[in-house]
C-alpha cells in the first residue's frame, strides 16, 4: 500500500493525542475536536470503515478535579481518567450526531489483547460496531489499568487495534507534522517523508513528550506504535490532527512507514504486545538447552531448563528468557508466581507431578505464549 492509497482504503484506525484535544490547562478543546470530527465523519460518510483510538480521558479529567497536571501516581491517573473519560466521549457523541452518525466506546486493557477469550470479544464487538455504521471511540481502561500489564501509550494501542480490527493503515495525529531528523524548530530541520525500515532513523535522534504535560507519548512511541503495525503488515502515518484530512486524502504530508517487503509472517495479537509493549515483571536464566529449544525449535520452556530468576511476578505475567550471559532471548507470559517457581527449578514436569500432583505438570511458558526477540 502507498501512501496515496489512504484516500481509498476500506478501513484506517485513527489515533488523536492529548495534547491535540485538550488546551494547556488540561480541558477538552471542543472547536479542535470538533475539526477532527468533522475529518472522520465525512470519512465514514463517503464509506470507508474509521476507528477512533483517542487519548484525552486523564487530560479531560484534570481541570473538573482542580488538578494543575497529569498527575504522576496511579490512582491519581485512574481519578482523572474516570471523570474524564464521560466527558470526552459525550463530546465526540454530540460531534458525531452532528452528522448523523453514532459512536461506541470500548474501553480495552492489556489483558484483552493477551488473553484469547478477551482478544475475541474485542475482535467481535468492534466487527459488529463497524458493521452497523457505528464509529467505534477506544482508549485505554485507565481506571483499571495497572503499572505491571498495560499499554502505557495510545500509540501503542492504536497499533494493536490496527492489527485486531485488520486495518488497511494506521494514522498516529499529534501536534507534530512528521517526523524530523533534527527537532523541528531547529533552522534546517528536513521532515522524513519516508520510512523504508530501522535504517533511516539510524542518525535521527527521536523526542519525547512535550512540556505541556498532559500526554503520555512523544515521537518516541509514534516510531515504536509505527514500528508494531508494520511488523503487522499495516502501513502507518504520522502527521498533525490539523492536517488530518489532507492526511486521509492520500497527501504527501507527514511520515509514511511503509511495510518491508521481508517482513515476518504476520505476528497475533498477543505476540506483538509481548515483543513491543509489554513490561517484564522479571526474568528467567535458561541453561544452554533451553536457549536452544526456546530459540531454533520454537519449544515450550520447562522447569527443567530454568537454573535462575530474579523479580516479582504473578502466573500471566509477562517476562524475559535470558541466557547465561543475561541476553534476553525471548519473552512470554508465566504460568508460575516467583513464589512458586524457586522450588521447581531444574526438575521435570513428570517429577513435579509425581511430587505435588497433576496441576504442576505444565511448562512454565508455553510456546503459544511465546515470542522471540531480537529477530
Amino acid at each position: 500500500m502507498r501512501r496515496a492509497d489512504l484516500a481509498t482504503a476500506r478501513r484506517v484506525v485513527v489515533k488523536v493525542g492529548s495534547s491535540s484535544l485538550t488546551t494547556a490547562a488540561g480541558g477538552l478543546d471542543v472547536s479542535r475536536l470538533d475539526a477532527l470530527v468533522e475529518v472522520l465523519a465525512r470519512r465514514r460518510l463517503d464509506g470507508g470503515d474509521v476507528v477512533l483510538v483517542s487519548s484525552g480521558a486523564i487530560a479531560a479529567g484534570l481541570a473538573p478535579l482542580g488538578l494543575p497536571k497529569r498527575p504522576r501516581d496511579l490512582p491519581g491517573q485512574q481519578a482523572a481518567a474516570s471523570v474524564g473519560q464521560g466527558l470526552l466521549l459525550a463530546q465526540y457523541a454530540r460531534a458525531f450526531a452532528r452528522a448523523g452518525l453514532t459512536v461506541g466506546q470500548v474501553l480495552l486493557t492489556a489483558d484483552d489483547v493477551v488473553r484469547r477469550t478477551h482478544y475475541g470479544n474485542a475482535q467481535r464487538t468492534l466487527e459488529r460496531l463497524l458493521t452497523l455504521g457505528v464509529v467505534p471511540v477506544v482508549n485505554e481502561n485507565d481506571t483499571v489499568a495497572t503499572h505491571e500489564i498495560r499499554f502505557g501509550d495510545n500509540d501503542r494501542l492504536a497499533a494493536l487495534v490496527a492489527h485486531l480490527v485488520r486495518a488497511d493503515a494506521l494514522v498516529l495525529l499529534s501536534d507534530v507534522d512528521a517526523l524530523y531528523d533534527a527537532p523541528p524548530s531547529r533552522p534546517g530541520a528536513r521532515r522524513i517523508a519516508h520510512v523504508r525500515g530501522p535504517e533511516d532513523l539510524s542518525a535521527v535522534t527521536i523526542g519525547s513528550a512535550g512540556p505541556a504535560g498532559v500526554g503520555t507519548g512523544g515521537m518516541t512511541t509514534k516510531v515504536d506504535a509505527a514500528r508494531i503495525a508494520t511488523s503487522a503488515g499495516v502501513p502507518t502515518l504520522v502527521t498533525s490532527a490539523a492536517r488530518a484530512a489532507s492526511a486521509l486524502g492520500g497527501q504527501d504530508v507527514g511520515t509514511w512507514f511503509s511495510v518491508p517487503p521481508t517482513r515476518a509472517a504476520r505476528r497475533s495479537t498477543r505476540q506483538l504486545w509481548l515483543a513491543h509493549a509489554a513490561a517484564p515483571a522479571g526474568r528467567l536464566v535458561l541453561d544452554e538447552g533451553a536457549v536452544r529449544a526456546v530459540r531454533s525449535n520454537r519449544s515450550s520452556l520447562l522447569p527443567a531448563g530454568v537454573v535462575g530468576l530474579s523479580g516479582r511476578f504473578s502466573a500471566g505475567d509477562p517476562v524475559d528468557l535470558v541466557d547465561g550471559n543475561g541476553d534476553a532471548v525471548a519473552r512470554g507470559l508465566v504460568n508460575y508466581s516467583s513464589e512458586e517457581l524457586p522450588d521447581l527449578l531444574g526438575r521435570t514436569t513428570r517429577e513435579l507431578a509425581r511430587r505435588w500432583g497433576p496441576a504442576y505438570e505444565r511448562e512454565v511458558v508455553h510456546r503459544d505464549h511465546l515470542v522471540l526477540l531480537g529477530r
